[in-house]
């Protein structure tokens, strides 16, 4: 489990990420793009994965990691829950979320990470 407080914190970590007030939600930018937002009230998070991470996270635990079930999913949007996340799989999915908003400079360092999950 991930605790709103400690989840808030996670998204910071990546270069030049800024964190901004959206829909009654926090998200989390780099270069003004959105790569996740959280819902604090629900305890979950939105990550924009690539059409091809997304069927591969939510085969882990559908319970856990699935397609936002509207026509945002069909774009990668992808929902997860934080009160059933482990945080080292939640890491894995910033930092896919990051890498496919991110410019490559500053996404490259974390590149080689993907590849080995």
């Amino acid at each position: 489990m991930v605790s709103n407080e400690s989840f808030k914190e996670l998204p910071l970590l990546y270069p030049e990420t800024t964190e901004a007030p959206h829909r009654n939600m926090l998200c989390y930018k780099i270069k003004g793009k959105i790569f996740v937002t959280h819902n604090q009230k629900e305890n979950r998070c939105c990550v924009k994965l690539s059409l091809e991470e997304q069927p591969l996270f939510c085969m882990i635990d559908a319970s856990i990691i699935y397609a936002v079930p509207n026509r945002a999913g069909k774009y990668g949007w992808t929902l997860v829950n934080l009160k059933l996340i482990e945080k080292d799989l939640l890491m894995e999915v910033l930092t896919a979320a990051y890498c496919n908003v991110a410019p490559f400079k500053l996404a490259q360092p974390f590149l080689t990470q993907i590849d080995s999950f």
